[in-house]
């Protein structure tokens, strides 16, 4: 047998989180000295606590546990347990991977600071263009509420542009209004510029075709990448705007003017309606 202390070791865990297991059920000692109270385990204790600490890891409580390690869940509730719990940790991995692109695209910004472009604004006339389109509203106009709602609205309108026979003839167009509800929420235009006769959303089919005003005046900018790392692309036009003697007018519409499988691959252009000021 081992003591607390050289069962920890071997455990690699702490003696007062051995305390906690046996003070929950968890874990009990094989034997306690009845005039000391000191605790002893044997090294087939391992076993069970192995089998604590990874499902304590995996995120279940200590209720959940208690259950599984007394074998109280059966194989396919326990199945279905680890099931979600992977699904929750793979959501939570691709959420921490969204934030670091955000930060990185802040820090990219923070360092563009100060580095005004010339060349790369040109401001022109945007024409009005036929498209058609999905819109759905995101609870604000930031990267991390934006891309959940865009991409699966653009397949969902490719898919219904396919059913029905319209044929895409020009880039996708993404733009933005304040949502109705305010709150900051903000609608989302999924567009792509199609042949076909203008129609109406409708109950049960809310695809749209529809005549998208022009931009009488537009400081325009091409982002290279993924539209996760737009924002310093952004911050440089909206610094010419304010340098140059404009003011913006609007939310900056996005034109995807190549869109391969690999997003760091996409060519953007931004186009921000703009009067002078």
């Amino acid at each position: 047998m081992f003591t607390i202390g050289d069962f920890a070791r071997h455990g690699r865990v702490s003696v007062r989180m051995l305390r906690h297991y046996d003070a929950t059920g968890l874990l009990r000692p094989a034997h306690v000295d009845p005039a000391t109270g000191y605790r002893y385990y044997t090294a087939a204790q391992l076993t069970r606590l192995n089998r604590v600490i990874a499902l304590k890891e995996l995120g279940f409580t200590l209720q959940q546990v208690r259950d599984i390690v007394e074998e109280k869940v059966s194989t396919e509730e326990l199945r279905g347990m680890l099931r979600l719990r992977q699904a929750e940790l793979q959501a939570a991995m691709a959420a921490t991977a969204a934030r670091l692109v955000q930060v990185e695209a802040r820090l990219r910004s923070i360092e563009s600071e100060g580095f005004m472009p010339t060349n790369d604004v040109v401001v022109k006339q945007v024409p009005p263009v036929r498209v058609a389109e999905l819109t759905a509203t995101a609870a604000s106009y930031e990267p991390q509420d934006i891309t959940p709602v865009i991409g699966p609205l653009y397949e969902e309108l490719f898919r219904r542009l396919d059913a029905a026979g319209i044929p895409v003839t020009g880039p996708g167009i993404a733009y933005y209004e304040d949502a109705p509800e305010g709150g900051g929420a903000v609608t989302i235009h999924a567009a792509v510029q199609v042949a076909a006769p203008l129609r109406d959303g409708a109950p049960g089919d809310d695809l749209r075709v529809l005549d998208l005003p022009g931009i009488e005046q537009a400081a325009t900018i091409v982002h290279r990448g993924s539209m996760d790392t737009v924002l310093p692309t952004a911050q440089s036009l909206a610094r010419w705007i304010d340098g140059n003697g404009y003011r913006s007018a609007g939310y900056p519409r996005e034109v995807n003017l190549e869109c391969p499988e690999n997003r760091d691959d996409w060519v953007t252009e931004l186009q921000a309606p703009v009067v002078a000021s």
